[in-house]
């Protein structure tokens, strides 16, 4: 290996050709030790950018960038589940299916990750949650696992720490919308979390990574392909993110509507969305032999509200005031709020996923960059989403504010995102394909 350049590596992929796994270990380790400095690094990134990767390839990336840190040994708590959304407005998945899925017997131990742009993180959402505690050491989520079967937590510095590196790069050097390097970075933190299944939710449209069905039906084929050459389990949902999901978008108020939803009162599309992940969570997790019966476990985790009851065990577990699950008047709320009311009779034709979540990056509700802080009050409720009739003067959305100087701007952005038709519209279709 030590005949091995990094200069000509980067050539190598540059010119189109096939790199070997010794090539690729090569490099990723000399970055993560540092003698391979970031400018070469962000050639090899933008070399795979442009050149792609077939799927021995990036298998042998995700396993060089497992193989930089720790990789968790959870084989007491037997077949261990992870569940991992691609990001889009308004989706606070996680938050529900996790302690639906621990109600139901199955421990779920995730690692989530904090939000960039208009794509929100679940760390930020639980953030809102005055107290709790994001950084947990390896040795306090496996004792927190044991004792009560859910952990929701950052990532530790010693989990794939080369994807860190990389991600920051990528995310400096226009090359975050590849599709090698997306599923590398994406199943290098699943597999060094120990996760023996994943369920993934690959977001489709003008609020998510992928803008077109194609192009994520490729993207979750080379992950469940990534993990079928890694003996990891994958399963991969494909959704709808043209317009938001649910009605919350923001960190306090998506918590909020979290709670509702494990209380059984959520918004159709997000309950749907929750029972197909979390009973697809049982099924790989051989916690149910057939999708009616995970199916009807989900369900009763929200009708008796364990799956509540447990929501509630893990703030507390982590530090959180248990007390804003019962009382939701608790978490922080926004100075201000401001209706955006239908111009006219008609039916909402579109609801732009993007433009509501440019808004709630101006309110303060996302980051520009990474490290700027977050309000935790301001976003947006919508209260009408596509197919719905609203006469002239009816609230289509709710904007709270926190007196910022773009707040003017994040207002007319959410307005804009509405159309209205004066024809009937049929909702949008949420599940849009399943690849396993």
């Amino acid at each position: 290996m030590s005949a091995l350049r990094a200069v000509e590596i980067i050539e190598k992929k540059r010119d189109g050709k096939r790199l070997s796994a010794e090539e690729i270990a090569f490099f990723v380790d000399g970055f993560t030790r540092g003698e391979i400095p970031d400018y070469q690094m962000s050639a090899f990134l933008m070399a795979v950018l442009l050149r792609g990767m077939d799927p021995r390839e990036t298998t042998e990336l995700t396993m060089a960038m497992v193989r930089s840190g720790e990789r968790l040994d959870l084989s007491e708590f037997g077949r261990v589940v992870d569940k991992h959304s691609t990001g889009g407005v308004g989706d606070k998945t996680t938050l529900i299916v996790a302690p639906l899925v621990a109600a139901c017997g199955l421990p779920v131990g995730k690692m989530s990750g904090r939000g960039l742009g208009f794509s929100g993180g679940t760390l930020d959402k639980l953030e809102s949650i005055p107290g709790y505690r994001v950084q947990l050491t390896t040795a306090e989520f496996l004792s927190q696992l044991r004792q009560i079967g859910i952990v929701v937590a950052g990532q530790t510095k010693d989990l794939a720490p080369a994807d860190g590196a990389m991600y920051a790069l990528r995310d400096v050097t226009g090359t975050v919308p590849s599709i090698p390097l997306i599923a590398s970075s994406v199943m290098s933190k699943k597999i060094a979390g120990g996760a023996h299944a994943v369920v993934l939710d690959v977001k489709v449209g003008r609020g998510a990574f992928m803008k077109d069905l194609p192009s994520a039906r490729r993207l979750a084929r080379l992950m469940v392909q990534i993990g079928k050459l890694a003996s990891v389990e994958v399963v991969a949902e494909l959704t709808d993110m043209d317009q938001p999901l649910g009605r919350a978008v923001g960190n306090a108020l998506e918590v909020a509507e979290a709670i509702a939803t494990l209380r059984g009162e959520g918004p159709a599309d997000l309950v749907a969305l929750t029972i197909a992940a979390g009973s697809e969570m049982l099924l790989v997790g051989e916690r149910a032999r057939a999708a009616r019966q995970a199916r009807g476990m989900i369900e009763r985790a929200i009708a008796d509200r364990t799956g509540l009851a447990k929501f509630r065990e893990l703030v507390a577990a982590q530090g959180g005031d248990a007390r804003c699950v019962d009382d939701t008047q608790r978490f922080p709320r926004a100075k201000r709020i401001r209706e955006i009311r239908a111009p006219r009779a008609g039916y909402v034709a579109d609801l732009a996923a993007d433009e509501i979540g440019r808004a709630s990056v101006r309110l303060g509700a996302g980051r520009e960059k990474k490290g700027d802080p977050i309000d935790h009050a301001t976003g947006i409720v919508l209260h009408a989403k596509v197919g719905a009739r609203v006469a002239k003067g009816d609230v289509l959305a709710e904007v709270h504010s926190d007196d910022r100087p773009d707040d003017d701007e994040a207002f007319a952005l959410a307005a804009k995102a509405f159309r209205l038709s004066p024809r009937r519209v049929r909702p949008r279709r949420l599940m849009l394909g399943r690849v396993a």
